[in-house]
């Protein structure tokens, strides 16, 4: 297997981490990848930075947006401008173990899926590890998914050989579990990579670290993206909160 890999990177005043973050993909066991790295009109010197890395290797793009449009414009730029086969997601302060993409590429290949997600593990805002270890489950459907974004993004592939191009819904927050969702809509599972094959960064300033402010954004994902009625909507957004406390 050689076919092409192209590695989504929303970038945003990343200048503390993106050196990291790309040295982590130039330690790819798999080499025949490129990785586009969509700039969201940051104000600091990131840019300076990630051209200094396309200067030492061509597999590596910037993209500069003109105006600050938020991370789910900046990846469907990125996926846009892809040339790759498979859409693998990265974000501009996490990490790959250096296997990740021949591992995760053998296991579709392997079992023949069109999309895929791996065990991740954690780490604090300086890299220190957390030593907690996020294992989803083996196989998801839509309906699975609805109760919970088991998916992390670090750790997505997909194949637009078999499933076309896909975006990202244009909404704030939540939008790469809006994309997981519209996959599962065209196939009937997800399939996990039992192994841990990326790192990612828990941030003090990101929304993220606040679980429970994102199930607004759910809600949203749910009324606005999926279509669903309030008493539909709060059926999944329970099944949310259930799961959330039960891994808390």
């Amino acid at each position: 297997m050689n076919e092409l890999v192209s590695v989504i990177t929303p970038s945003y005043n990343s200048a503390k981490f993106i050196s990291q973050t790309i040295e982590s993909v130039l330690a790819q066991t798999y080499e025949n990848w490129e990785m586009i790295i969509v700039d969201d009109a940051s104000p600091d010197n990131s840019n300076d930075i990630i051209e200094n890395y396309c200067e030492k290797d061509s597999r590596i793009k910037l993209i500069k947006l003109e105006r600050n449009s938020g991370p789910a414009v900046a990846r469907n730029r990125a996926i846009e401008k892809a040339k790759g086969r498979y859409m693998a997601f990265l974000d501009a302060d996490d990490l790959w173990k250096p296997e990740k993409l021949e591992k995760q590429l053998v296991f579709m290949y392997d079992n023949g899926c069109s999309f895929s997600y791996s065990f991740y593990e954690t780490m604090n805002e300086e890299g220190k590890r957390l030593y907690k270890i996020i294992r989803p489950p083996v196989k998801l459907s839509y309906n699975d998914m609805l109760k919970s974004n088991y998916i992390g993004c670090l750790t997505v592939i997909y194949d637009t050989e078999k499933l076309g191009k896909m975006y990202m819904p244009l909404i704030k927050k939540r939008q790469d579990y809006g994309l997981w969702l519209n996959i599962l809509k065209k196939i009937d599972y997800a399939f996990c990579a039992p192994e841990v094959l990326a790192i990612y960064r828990v941030r003090e300033s990101s929304i993220s670290i606040n679980k429970f402010t994102l199930l607004k954004y759910n809600w949203k994902l749910f009324r606005k993206c999926e279509e669903f009625s309030v008493s539909k909507s709060l059926y999944y957004l329970t099944w949310n909160i259930i799961i959330k406390l039960m891994n808390k």
